[in-house]
């Protein structure tokens, strides 16, 4: 069956409002390494890895043998009211992995429920249906998660659970303090937090819940030690302080092997998801005890923490380390970001190239001026798929180009992902221009 007919049926049963890439959507219909082959035999460079999620890469022998191994026993589910082995195993390492003393950690099925369950936990132990949330930022798509998103284009929904107030940090690039030193910058973000806490809510605010990188964003974050200062202000509230890792988490920023520690911060909670799977449908929380266990019901989570998800996350995690794939993203993420803007300054449309490690942003504006400019990252997307890279895109605006290939990328396939992006820069930047 042809890509077209498939999307012809894709439209028929499924919602208008799932979003596909490309004029002639394709489908992944097999994978290896870091490369993808579509239903017509083509095979991609792949650097938006499933959104992020496939973070090691593909047919890895050692994730896949884990899940054989857990089908084999014929136990492909037994819920939370049972004991699982590989469940309290992974908990334990990321327990250790977070920093959180004596931390708890529940387990969900996505980035979306994990930021759900964070806002009733943070919630019910304030007794405060108040959150604090950045501009720009994108914690989910469910209803509490729809509402603490800064960004009007993944906001469906103007009903919400929660009462929330925005403040200023995450998207350096286009904030009104954008012109300030680094320094100058915390100090205006944390006064702005102070005025935002004392003049929209009523002082005893739940949480505040942040991307250190925000993904769908656009790949944009404040200066290091932004949070360290955001923290100071909460403290003095009581105000707890949630650090949303689904995309930055594993090392994939390559300095940190979560983002919040770019700041220097331990948050109370942290989200997590994507990256742990490599495929596999995973979330969870991981919080202090006493803020973990404020619930006063009964709850659990039927498939959150199943026994094939959570083998074949213990082997992706256990794959990260042992292979230490956080160092190579720090490794070839530089490669990258330094080639990207040695061509910049030659390509009008470059606006900004920004990132830590194996998580790069792109953000294209008009020639001439910082207008963004959706078009030429509609047309980028497309040329890079022409010449063999796929890519993704987001910003605010829709005018950034995400970049964010498995974490086992090679320096081979660095630098073949650098000539294509600079054949379709130029080409596009010409276009553009025209």
């Amino acid at each position: 069956m042809s890509d077209a007919e498939l999307l012809a049926r894709h439209r028929a049963v499924l919602p208008n409002w799932m979003a596909l890439y490309y004029e002639e959507p394709i489908q992944i219909a097999s994978a290896s390494g870091r490369r993808v082959t579509d239903g017509s035999g083509r095979s991609y460079l792949d650097f938006f890895a499933g959104i992020l999620t496939n973070a090691v890469g593909y047919d890895i022998a050692e994730i896949s043998d884990a899940v054989r191994a857990q089908l084999d026993t014929g136990v492909l589910h037994s819920s939370t009211l049972y004991l699982i082995r590989s469940q309290i195993e992974l908990a334990e390492r990321i327990a250790g992995l977070s920093g959180i003393p004596d931390a708890k950690v529940f387990f969900t099925n996505s980035g979306t429920e994990a930021n759900e369950t964070v806002l009733m936990l943070a919630t019910q132990y304030r007794r405060s249906d108040q959150v604090l949330a950045l501009r720009n930022s994108y914690h989910g798509r469910a209803f509490a998660t729809v509402a603490i998103t800064g960004n009007r284009g993944w906001s469906a929904s103007s009903l919400s659970p929660v009462k929330v107030s925005y403040v200023q940090g995450g998207y350096q690039y286009r904030s009104p303090f954008r012109d300030l030193s680094d320094a100058d910058y915390i100090a205006a973000c944390a006064r702005d937090l102070r005025e935002v806490i004392e003049t929209t809510t009523a002082g005893d605010v739940a949480c505040m819940i942040a991307e250190p990188i925000q993904g769908v964003g656009g790949f944009s974050s404040p200066p290091d030690g932004y949070f360290a200062a955001i923290k100071e202000v909460l403290d003095e509230y009581g105000i707890l302080f949630v650090s949303d890792e689904v995309q930055t988490g594993w090392g994939r920023i390559g300095e940190h092997f979560w983002g919040i520690q770019a700041h220097g911060v331990t948050p109370d909670a942290m989200t997590f998801a994507k990256g742990l799977g490599n495929g596999l449908a995973i979330g969870g929380v991981v919080a202090r005890p006493d803020l973990m266990d404020c619930l006063t019901a009964n709850s659990l989570s039927t498939f959150g923490g199943n026994p094939v998800s959570t083998a074949g996350a213990l082997a992706t995690l256990e794959y990260l380390l042992d292979h230490d794939l956080q160092a190579n993203a720090a490794k070839l993420g530089e490669r990258l970001i330094d080639g990207l803007r040695t061509l910049a300054p030659a390509h009008p449309i470059v606006g900004d190239v920004r990132g830590k490690g194996l998580m790069i942003g792109v953000e294209l504006v008009e020639p001439g001026g910082t207008e963004p400019s959706p078009r030429a990252a509609v047309a980028l997307l497309e040329a890079t798929r022409s010449r063999g890279l796929l890519v993704g895109k987001g910003g605010l605006y829709g005018n950034v180009i995400r970049l964010a290939p498995p974490m086992s990328l090679t320096e081979d396939e660095a630098e073949e992902a650098l000539g294509i992006l600079a054949e379709s820069i130029a080409a596009v930047d010409a276009e553009v221009r025209a």
